[in-house]
């Protein structure tokens, strides 16, 4: 429906640590919220914790690592989407059949999810790879229509170069006034850009031509349409004008601009509840940026005409050509 264009897609809020990723994504979903969609944030950072607090919900719920499984390095059934890019099964489900112990709701009738966090899981529990498949495999639907999925992801680049950036249909890159935050907002629309010309991903540790083949099919049907910027705690117009001509050219066009809050800071300090009303305009501009160009922008089309094979022996042919006619082989 044309007025309603963000039905059931996935914003996904990347950045640097420190950037203000969760900020945005509290202000952001409250913005969608107002916009009349359902909205459903997606808590995938591993390590970090608060958000609940900041979205003003009910509680913290129950990690989606355990009613996946558990992780695959004590045995259960979650792997990293980079040694085993299988889909994550029984990963598309309704909200609605969620145990309630999975799902918390904030005043805004924002529905919060965690993918896993390590905290609890104690030394040598591993790394954080099977949190990334979840937050790259997880599609909800709901009675009431298909949410608006903001996804706060982990800090860093890492998350991008998993592969979850492919499963996001706009990719938000959340920069403060740092050169490290410039940088990352450069590779992230650099990386989306390789991906969204058919570049594959690196397959050379995969020793079985059916994962090879899942790998790159991942990519190839990649959902992300495009990288937007916000500029996040910016004390000055000064500070402003430099983060601006810093990212001219870098082909992830500025959407909003959320100042320097430092009650907002003393908030998260304190675990409470996110309430500024500057930051809150800043959400709006960004939500209705991107419901605008949702209008404008089309999905991406499969990269390759050939089609990507299922099964082992196809999958081994299928190779076979892509190695002769590239001229390159993965081992």
């Amino acid at each position: 429906m044309r007025d309603k264009p963000l039905s059931g897609l996935r914003i996904g809020i990347f950045g640097k640590g420190g950037a203000g990723k969760s900020t945005v994504t509290v202000f952001l979903a409250r913005a969608l919220r107002e916009l009349g969609y359902p909205v459903v944030v997606l808590d995938a950072d591993s390590t970090n914790v608060g958000l609940a607090a900041a979205l003003g919900a009910d509680r913290e719920p129950d990690p989606l690592l355990a009613h996946f499984g558990g992780m695959v390095f004590s045995g259960g059934a979650v792997t990293c989407p980079v040694d085993d890019p299988t889909p994550l099964p029984g990963a598309e489900l309704r909200l609605e059949d969620l145990p309630s112990r999975f799902v918390a709701r904030s005043p805004h009738g924002i529905h919060l999810l965690v993918a896993g966090k390590l905290g609890k899981l104690g030394p040598g529990a591993g790394c954080d790879g099977p949190v990334t498949k979840i937050t790259r495999d997880l599609r909800l639907h709901h009675d009431k229509g298909d949410p608006v999925m903001v996804v706060d992801h982990k800090a860093g680049f890492e998350d991008a170069a998993r592969g979850a950036v492919t499963a996001v249909d706009w990719a938000i890159t959340a920069v403060d006034p740092t050169t490290a935050a410039i940088q990352m907002a450069w590779h992230l629309a650099g990386t989306v850009a390789e991906i969204r010309r058919g570049v594959p991903p690196a397959t050379r540790h995969l020793d079985r031509p059916e994962l090879v083949a899942l790998a790159v099919r991942v990519f190839r049907e990649a959902r992300i349409r495009g990288v937007l910027t916000v500029l996040t705690r910016v004390a000055s117009p000064a500070v402003e004008d430099h983060l601006r001509a810093a990212l001219q050219g870098s082909g992830a066009p500025l959407a909003a601009v959320f100042g320097e809050d430092r009650i907002v800071g003393a908030q998260w300090l304190r675990g409470e509840r996110l309430d500024s009303p500057q930051l809150a305009e800043a959400g709006r501009i960004l939500a209705q940026e991107i419901d605008t160009r949702a209008h404008e922008t089309a999905p991406p089309m499969a990269h390759h005409q050939e089609a990507v094979p299922h099964g082992a022996q196809e999958a081994a042919h299928w190779w076979d050509r892509a190695v002769s006619q590239s001229g390159r082989h993965p081992h």
